[in-house]
């Protein structure tokens, strides 16, 4: 890996003020980094960064990586893409090209650099599994014109740019397929089920299950994500992934509303209605590869963290902010 002439090692992180990228950037601010953070708004918001733009190790660049950068850096984490359905299903055309454009882009960086480069994967490339839990040697069970098509096929063809760049230009990259997440700045409107559970219940809402809420979902806490993903990329180069990072401790749809409400004090009741199409019936990932070669594991409560959440939630819902 070539360095620049200097003395901190300088960081890209695109999609640097969406809900991962924010946590990362104030992680990699803690380790000593220069970071530079780079978005285009379009579904996340620049609140999420504004306390960092007076430390003079922090550099805030409006920008569509679907566009060429030209900047000196050291290493490149690659978050940029609408990761929830309301967001990615709102301009298919634009994830895919999100996606791809992006990851060559980011790609085309790395090699001119000599930058490592790490790619913010999913667990959606899995589909709807029939294999469980998720290793990562499972190939999926994915529709590829379905709703969720321009996202899930997206990250599937980044994956085999990424492997591609690898093998073919020696470029030293780090590939994560990230499970879900969940913790402080999650956008309430998302449509992700913790902040759609967390929103309804502050308003004491009807809480909307699709499905019988048997479906089951494994929520790993942002910061230890934050921390998987940092060790990952710190790791070896002969380690490129794809890595699953997620917590494997599985609990159903319903358990967790139940929870939320009991978390809250909420007086809202469940209402049920029909599963949307392609939707996942289970979703959890085997860590194994994670456990043996980066010893990492996830190590905060699911209702430790969803604790946290809801004081998040509660004081956007005080300050009369976005949950008003």
């Amino acid at each position: 890996m070539v360095y620049a002439m200097h003395s901190r090692k300088r960081v890209l992180v695109t999609g640097g003020s969406g809900f991962i990228g924010s946590h990362l950037c104030e992680f990699l601010l803690r380790e000593g980094c220069e970071v530079i953070c780079v978005d285009n708004f379009f579904c996340s918001d620049r609140s999420n960064v504004a306390h960092l733009i007076d430390n003079r190790n922090f550099e805030l660049i409006r920008h569509d990586v679907t566009f060429p950068l030209y900047i000196e850096i050291d290493e490149i984490y690659n978050l940029a893409c609408p990761a929830s359905p309301v967001h990615y299903q709102h301009n298919p055309v634009q994830t895919i090209k999100t996606c791809v454009h992006g990851a060559i882009n980011m790609l085309g960086l790395a090699k001119r650099v000599g930058a490592r480069i790490f790619q913010a994967s999913t667990s959606e490339i899995y589909g709807d599994p029939e294999v469980h839990p998720q290793k990562e040697s499972y190939r999926g069970h994915v529709n590829p014109i379905g709703l969720r098509s321009c996202y899930d096929e997206g990250k599937r063809c980044v994956e085999s740019l990424f492997l591609s760049y690898w093998k073919q230009n020696k470029v030293s990259i780090k590939v994560a397929r990230i499970f879900n997440t969940y913790g402080p700045k999650m956008h309430p409107n998302d449509g992700r089920v913790v902040s759609n559970f967390m929103v309804q219940a502050l308003r004491h809402e009807p809480i909307t299950i699709y499905g019988n809420g048997q479906q089951t979902r494994s929520f790993c806490y942002v910061s230890d994500l934050v921390k998987g993903i940092v060790k990952f990329m710190d790791s070896g180069s002969e380690v490129t992934g794809p890595m699953n990072i997620g917590n494997p401790k599985e609990v159903t749809v319903l358990e967790l509303a139940k929870l939320i409400i009991k978390i809250t004090g909420s007086k809202s009741q469940l209402v049920f209605k029909e599963l949307p199409a392609d939707d996942p019936k289970r979703r959890c990932p085997d860590i194994t590869m994670a456990k043996n070669t980066i010893g990492w594991a996830p190590s905060v409560d699911l209702e430790v963290g969803l604790r946290l959440t809801a004081e998040y939630f509660e004081k956007c819902f005080r300050n009369g902010g976005r949950l008003s």
